[in-house]
């Protein structure tokens, strides 16, 4: 994200405006990493970057490609599994 940022010539100051997300946070997130799931989009929005999050949540291949995939599988339900110690 530093990097893009640099390549877009922002100031951390003028990011943190663009994004909504707090100076603070954007300083913590280029130090140490750390930063939440929704701070982290709003920067994606405003570095670029959207479009990439969302091809690698695509399923990579489709379990069926018709109602009649769907009817013709043997949809047995899964036995359920607890775990022993809490």
């Amino acid at each position: 994200m530093r990097a893009r940022r640099l390549a877009l010539e922002l100031t951390q100051e003028g990011l943190a405006t663009r994004s909504g997300v707090p100076l603070s946070t954007l300083r913590k997130f280029e130090q140490k990493g750390v930063i939440s799931l929704e701070a982290f989009l709003k920067l994606l929005m405003v570095l670029g970057g959207m479009n990439e999050v969302v091809r690698a949540l695509e399923p990579l291949d489709a379990p069926f490609s018709s109602i009649d995939d769907v009817l013709k599988a043997d949809l047995a339900k899964p036995l359920r599994k607890r775990g022993r110690r809490s």
